[in-house]
């Protein structure tokens, strides 16, 4: 017998291509945009203390609440302390969920056209799956959704489709589900939809997730909140520090904090993305370019005649990376994250010498 057949084996999630060098990077939906100033003051006197005064902060284990993180969070939000739960990015705070609430023998819902770390977490946990198709405009069909199951996991705006639902579509499946937790995905919710985040007021079985890597622009500290009534909240506590109850940094904590108090900068940077998004669409439209109406940071899109695959390589060998997956459904689409309108124009340049 070997060791290998006990080892967990599981299909990774795939991230985008991370290029070094001079690129034009598209392909993971980072905001093009630095961080509120006030993180970079924050940077700097934690330097100091760390440096001058002997504080140590960064010797001794961290706050495994990350209460400064979530009293701003908190503040902010105008949401009670013990409605937050504070993790390493929302990739981290979705697994935990996976864990704590996806525990039964009736396969977990979700749609067939997602964030591909779902299937996943899925797997690695050991939880049963099903995924529901999208209809032809990349839409969930609500329907679907009212049927028995183990959960229900959907990311609203969608990705990597950057479709939104309304929040009385998503209250519908939430509503129906009232005895199973259902996790709204909200990684993008800050580009143009609106939140679920005053439903958990009145269903004990709603979870949102957020992320400070687009908007916030704090992708690099891995940054994700949970949202829900308490007992909720406690149970997700419960399997996260059985799991590793320190690994939110010191840094990640105090800087986390000072971004989400500096709203006017944060309301700017998200701004300046959607100006930039709606002028994409137009300059895609004019190339003959098609996608769904996106509320993201990012535009799904499909060209009428040239093959999806050709463009990400032409592109890529211009030194311009989006994102292409060879995937039934999706094969013909390019997803091209929203960067600054320089970048924007030089890509728009490229496309149009790629498709004429």
């Amino acid at each position: 017998m070997s060791w290998e057949e006990n080892v967990r084996k599981v299909t990774p999630y795939t991230a985008g291509e991370q290029p070094s060098g001079k690129v034009i990077k598209l392909n993971t939906n980072e905001c093009p945009y630095a961080p509120s100033p006030a993180v970079s003051e924050r940077m700097r006197c934690l330097a100091e203390m760390e440096a001058g005064t002997g504080a140590g902060m960064l010797r001794k284990y961290p706050d495994m609440n990350a209460t400064a993180l979530v009293k701003a969070v908190s503040e902010v939000y105008g949401i009670p302390e013990d409605r937050i739960f504070a993790g390493v990015g929302s990739d981290d705070v979705l697994s935990m969920a996976f864990m704590a609430f996806f525990n039964s023998d009736t396969p977990v819902i979700f749609p067939d056209i997602t964030y591909s770390f779902y299937d996943v977490w899925s797997e690695l946990h050991r939880i049963p799956y099903r995924t529901l198709p999208l209809d032809e405009d990349f839409r969930i069909v609500p329907e679907d959704y009212l049927c028995d199951n183990g959960g229900v996991i959907l990311p609203n705006p969608n990705a990597p489709t950057g479709v939104f639902e309304d929040p009385s579509v998503i209250e519908k499946i939430i509503d129906f589900n009232r005895d199973r937790v259902v996790i709204i995905d909200e990684a993008y919710v800050d580009f143009g939809g609106k939140s679920v985040l005053p439903l958990i007021d009145r269903y004990d079985n709603l979870l949102v997730v957020q992320t400070f890597s687009k908007s916030r622009a704090l992708a690099g500290l891995r940054i994700g909140l949970a949202f829900g009534q308490e007992k909720l909240i406690g149970y997700l506590k419960d399997v996260k520090f059985a799991f590793n109850s320190y690994t939110m940094n010191v840094p990640a904590i105090e800087l986390g904090a000072a971004a989400v108090r500096d709203t006017k900068y944060f309301e700017e940077t998200v701004r300046k993305i959607i100006r930039t998004r709606e002028r994409t669409k137009k300059e895609l439209r004019a190339l003959c370019f098609s996608f769904a109406d996106s509320e993201a940071n990012f535009v799904f899109a499909a060209h009428e005649r040239k093959p999806a695959e050709e463009i990400f390589k032409e592109l890529r060998a211009r030194s311009i990376y989006v994102r292409w997956w060879n995937k039934p459904r999706i094969s013909n689409h390019l997803r091209i994250t929203i960067g600054t309108d320089e970048e924007m124009d030089t890509l728009f340049k490229a496309l149009k010498e790629i498709v004429s």
